[in-house]
């Protein structure tokens, strides 16, 4: 039997790595953007990696699901949020793919991680 650390899934890199692109993206905007459409779309990017690591923690497969239902929400909210900052003239077209790209594999990536994990009960995901 092998453990991992949270830092190891690749699931969690890659929401991670995304979250920040979202911080750094925002943090250039004006402050009437910042403070409306940018808080959202920060609080949801960094809830993806944060609901992942929260569910990595639980003792319990079933608790870890959960978590990563929120955060597939949390994804969810992002692309809604994105295609509002494109709407609106805060992203470029082409930012707009890129990041939505990202988000794409990162779903795909979390549902594949809840396949693997629904199929085992009683073991934690680091197992």
């Amino acid at each position: 039997m092998s453990y991992y650390n949270l830092e190891d899934l690749e699931l969690y890199q890659l929401a991670e790595t995304f979250s920040n692109e979202v911080w750094f993206l925002v943090s250039e905007w004006d402050y009437f953007a910042k403070d409306t459409v940018g808080k959202q779309i920060v609080r949801s990017a960094d809830s993806i990696g944060a609901n992942i690591a929260e569910g990595y923690g639980r003792y319990h497969y079933k608790e870890n699901r959960n978590f990563c239902f929120f955060s597939r929400g949390s994804i969810l909210e992002t692309k809604g949020w994105l295609k509002k900052a494109k709407e609106r003239n805060l992203i470029s077209e082409e930012k707009f793919n890129m990041l939505f790209d990202k988000l794409q594999v990162i779903h795909l990536k979390l549902n594949a991680y809840l396949k693997f994990i629904g199929k085992s009960p009683g073991v934690k995901a680091d197992q």
